[in-house]
């Protein structure tokens, strides 16, 4: 699997204990020129130093549409070319149904759904400048069982959305050589349930899931790799479970 001369784009990408991070480790490994975006308080700059490589960091709120085109503006500069982009940056909320504000439900569609709206409009002409591309979105198992243990109502409707644009773009695209895809993860042990969850409601969690245990970001990042490699040039439109199975259970 080679993406030498690749230049990839991934969002949320600066939390060291999330998928993004682990995302940009394998992207890396594998040849990857790496354009980190993240909050300026993660500093993606100072993560993208402690990557061997051609890579960079620029800080960018996914919900703020121009922040998005100006961080593609800086990245054009500097790499000249956008072959791929992981949408990765998200938040979560746990808070019930009728205690969730109006202010809170914007946040969560802003980051989550929107987010990954403002970074496509902004990458895809450059993609098809030349000649194609491949689209990673990160969804959620929320979006499939409506949260639940995964997310409120608004987290469930922001990555169930995801599914829905990502196959409509998948779609739209395709005749332009991008490619769309969307991973939806299960209980990761990341830097979200880290601080949310005490071990022994990971230890139930885990009763749960048929492979017995909870996720890592680097098999996240792995799928990510897949998707946006040639290993997988005829997939788009598709959705990758990286659960342990608990989507059947």
């Amino acid at each position: 699997m080679n993406l030498k001369g690749k230049v990839a784009v991934i969002t949320g990408a600066a939390t060291t204990q999330g998928i993004g991070w682990a995302t940009v480790r394998q992207f890396a490994a594998h040849g990857a020129n790496i354009a980190l975006l993240d909050l300026e308080a993660n500093d993606p700059a100072e993560h993208a130093s402690q990557i061997s490589g051609e890579h960079r960091g620029y800080s960018c709120d996914v919900s703020q549409r121009d922040q998005c085109e100006g961080a593609i503006t800086d990245i054009m500069r500097d790499f000249d070319q956008i072959d791929i982009l992981v949408n990765n940056a998200g938040v979560v909320f746990g808070t019930r149904f009728t205690d969730i504000t109006p202010d809170e439900y914007e946040a969560v569609i802003d980051v989550n759904l929107r987010g990954n709206f403002h970074m496509c409009q902004s990458v895809v002409p450059h993609m098809r400048t030349n000649g194609g591309g491949a689209i990673v979105c990160i969804s959620s198992i929320a979006g499939q069982v409506g949260g639940g243990l995964f997310g409120s109502s608004h987290y469930a409707a922001s990555k169930g959305g995801i599914f829905s644009f990502s196959k409509a773009l998948a779609r739209e695209l395709a005749p332009d050589g991008i490619r769309v895809n969307a991973i939806a993860p299960g209980v990761i042990d990341n830097d979200f349930t880290k601080g949310r969850m005490t071990q022994d409601i990971k230890t139930d969690i885990a009763t749960k899931v048929p492979m017995g245990r909870l996720g890592r970001p680097e098999e996240v990042a792995k799928c990510c790799l897949f998707l946006a490699s040639d290993l997988s040039s005829y997939v788009t439109g598709a959705v990758l479970d990286v659960n342990g199975g608990l989507h059947i259970h």
